[in-house]
């Protein structure tokens, strides 16, 4: 196909280019010249997106968003002003990619025509999990992310998941979720990176990097809070104090916006203390724009402007809403208009809002439409090569497998695997054969898929029943159970399968779902982390038969499976490890491929223990002043392969470290085996006295080692000062002078070598300004 340039943006022969359309002059003075001509309608349409085909009784949409949805969009109508964002034109419904971009690129020529301007919409889609289109590669689960302890792999994920959205026409991204777990029954543990916030923001961040040099905008959520809510449930409020706000949630974000280069930032549904985010000044402005220097867009998280009043109740209606939101940064309101609409344009014309701040979340809009060439005279929406545009190529699968098999983690093993290729194999429980098993919940096939079941998956996804067989095992199946219910009938089947067997693997675990149509995902929060439904039983009564049994979880979340694992011979564990990730199931399990993922997350001993992370104070550990014992079964950072790597004593020039300096620490990594493997070297912060109560340890550094046999590399750490910052008494963050310790450790409990270090130099006060990563560097030797 030819690709188009509509006559909107490109001005006839003879006619005087527009000063916005002038990529000679500063990206300002275009935006200043559109911002003088716009009426207040004109602007309003900027501000906000439309959500084309949504079906409010299909799924598609959230709970409460459903009556927001219902009204049909009139098209001519709505762009009649002109457009800030389409939503999802990819997301919504199954659609071949390239009927879908050509749709796209009519609908593009259409709001171009229509507005004054000339300006087209910018398109944003999910890609949480890889672009949120039908026929799109299906990444891991950002768990799986954090569990590979590598970023520079998560960055070349986004980088082609980057490629494959603007290839399709579309500009922003709403990823990565920056949220630090820190309850588990949370439902959307499974789109978080992991509990600590240096492993989440320096593996988010690597995710921003990839999809910003793709051209795609990324987006930051959710800011901030949500993942701390009350019991782990969905929107619940939040209750959390300014020092544990500014030491745990917030740093991810702020080295994202800093280190990654973020433009785009997406407000939390939660309240905070009573505040909503999106109403949030201190949060979105004073903070986000004014410390940190944020200069992109805030983008409403879906319906969360209307929400300041349907849900919140802070707002009286929705101009009220509306105004509060503008006034606290909130610059476009998605999904489609509500609240930026009409009702915001009578609000400023009563002299209820000032139009000041119209034009301030508009001259942001504008901007990023510029530097993004939308307003470029030689823009087109027709991508080049549309007709051999493809979601799903051989270079996206093949990062989605090499991640997939970093991110399996090995919790144990008494030598059964890797298991040997003479080995009857009785393969056995709800996810054995099932390829929603291997999927996130922001897949396109389980958030929108599973609504139209007669366009299938649209994705080769092997299991790991087939994968195993197509590796050249021997496998008895049985189904055992599903994955919820209580119908044990199909335990003998699986009984007998196993006893039969020289080995049996048992795999358990969650389905990815929305609100309640599934064990994990948005809105599908648990009470217990005893694994659903009757599947505990099942591996207990596998267990019973004494063959050897290899216990694989599947999860979104870390169940408790403490008694379930000291029964089997090995426990495995990995999380929604995309379409890929039964065939990387099955290369660790038959020793293709040496495991090397480590925890992002601990995994609980106990399912109604008090979830909590290992981020604790002493008195939040063990102790004799309570019967409860938190210990995990396994701890953040644990994982095993299938050889021991040795490390060296750490080396470090002195003992001192100056409170404005950085220490480096460096030790060999040695594979003295006979495959090829990584090793993750893993660093933690200990400071024994500190003016306010601090955690036991802490990551501060952690570097993916991988060897071939017998090789040997240097890995070298430069720890600035202001790791070891933390919120003081008085609400600054600070560096204080005293003993602290470096831990060099296999995991967040397993402590290789420790080196004792006095901070020395006076007190120091630290901003926005200050260090955040440690700088690390493998060399091999």
């Amino acid at each position: 196909m030819t690709n188009r340039t509509t006559d909107a943006a490109a001005p006839p022969v003879g006619r005087a280019v527009p000063p916005w359309r002038d990529a000679r002059l500063p990206v300002a003075d275009r935006v200043e010249a559109l911002v003088s001509e716009m009426t207040l309608r004109e602007k309003l349409a900027q501000l906000v997106g439309v959500w084309v085909g949504a079906d409010p009784e299909g799924g598609e949409v959230a709970p409460h968003q459903n009556e927001m949805t219902g009204d049909p969009v009139d098209w001519t109508e709505v762009i009649a002003a002109g457009l800030g964002q389409l939503t999802r034109p990819f997301g919504t419904r199954p659609v071949d990619p390239v009927a879908g971009a050509r749709s796209l690129a009519v609908s593009q020529e259409q709001v171009v025509a229509a507005n004054r301007f000339g300006i087209p919409a910018l398109v944003h889609e999910e890609c949480l999990t890889g672009f949120a289109a039908f026929r799109a590669t299906a990444f891991p689960a950002p768990l799986s992310w954090g569990a590979s302890f590598d970023p520079g792999l998560v960055a070349e994920v986004s980088g082609l998941i980057g490629a494959s959205m603007r290839a399709a026409g579309v500009h922003q991204g709403l990823a990565p979720v920056l949220d630090v777990t820190r309850d588990y029954r949370w439902g959307r543990t499974e789109e978080t990176i992991g509990e600590d916030p240096y492993l989440v923001g320096t593996v988010g961040t690597a995710y921003v990097r990839g999809l910003e040099r793709a051209g795609v905008v990324a987006t930051l959520k959710h800011f901030a809070g949500y993942s701390a809510s009350r019991a782990g449930r969905n929107l619940a409020p939040v209750s959390i104090g300014p020092r544990e706000f500014a030491d745990v949630v917030l740093p991810p974000f702020e080295m994202a916006v800093r280190e990654g280069g973020a433009r785009s930032v997406m407000n939390s549904y939660s309240d905070v203390d009573g505040v909503p985010s999106a109403a949030d000044h201190a949060l979105l402005t004073a903070l986000l724009r004014d410390t940190w220097g944020f200069g992109g867009t805030v983008v409403a998280d879906y319906f969360a402007v209307k929400f300041l009043q349907s849900l919140h109740g802070v707002a009286a209606d929705e101009g009220h809403a509306a105004g509060l939101a503008l006034t606290a940064g909130v610059d476009v309101e998605l999904p489609t208009v509500r609240c930026y609409g009409e009702p915001l344009l009578r609000a400023v014309e009563r002299g209820d809002v000032d139009e000041a701040l119209v034009d301030r979340a508009l001259r942001r809009v504008l901007r990023q439409k510029v530097e993004l060439g939308l307003l470029d005279p030689d823009w087109s929406p027709w991508p080049a090569d549309l007709d051999a545009l493809s979601l799903d190529t051989p270079e996206a699968r093949d990062a989605a497998l090499r991640l997939a098999r970093e991110s399996v983690v090995l919790l144990a093993n008494d030598g059964v695997l890797p298991l040997r290729a003479d080995l009857r194999l009785a393969v056995v429980g709800p996810l054995a054969d099932d390829p929603m098993a291997m999927l996130g919940c922001y897949s396109f096939p389980a958030h929108i898929g599973v609504h139209h079941p007669d366009a299938g998956l649209g994705l080769d996804v092997p299991t790991v029943l087939g994968a195993l067989r197509e590796a050249g095992a021997d496998v008895a199946h049985a189904r055992g159970c599903d994955v919820r219910g209580d119908d044990r009938s199909g335990f003998d089947e699986a009984v007998a399968a196993a006893r039969d067997a020289d080995a049996c693997v048992v795999v358990v675990g969650d389905l990815a779902g929305l609100f309640g149509r599934g064990t994990s995902g948005e809105g599908c929060d648990a009470t217990t982390l005893e694994l659903p439904g009757a599947q505990a039983d099942l591996v207990r009564a596998v267990l019973a038969t004494g063959t050897p049994v290899v216990l694989l979880l599947v999860t979104g979340r870390p169940y408790a499976v403490g008694d379930l694992a000291a029964g089997a011979a090995a426990t495995v564990q990995t999380f929604f490890p995309g379409q890929l990730g039964g065939r990387a199931i099955a290369d660790v399990l038959t020793g293709a491929v040496s495991p090397s993922g480590r925890l992002p997350v601990g995994i609980p001993a106990d399912p109604s223990g008090q979830p909590g992370t290992y981020l604790s104070a002493p008195l939040g550990r063990l102790s004799g002043v309570s019967s409860v014992d938190p210990t995990p079964a396994f701890p953040f950072g644990h994982g095993l392969g299938y050889g021991e790597f040795t490390w060296s004593e750490p080396r470090v020039a002195g003992t001192t470290w100056a409170t404005d300096g950085a220490v480096e620490l460096e030790l060999d990594v040695h594979n003295p085996g006979d495959r090829d493997g990584a090793d993750v070297v893993q660093l933690y912060l200990h400071d024994p006295v500190a003016q306010v109560v601090r955690p036991v340890v802490r990551l501060v550094g952690y570097a993916r080692v991988p060897l071939e046999p017998g090789g040997t590399a240097r890995v070298r750490f430069r720890v600035p000062a202001d790791a070891t910052s933390f919120t003081g008494t008085d609400g600054r963050r600070v560096v204080e002078p005293g003993e602290v310790r470096l831990r060099v450790s296999r995991s967040s409990a397993d402590v290789s070598a420790e080196v004792e270090l006095e901070l020395v130099g006076p007190p120091r006060v630290v901003d926005h300004t200050r260090e955040l990563l440690t700088a690390v560097e493998v060399v091999p030797s």
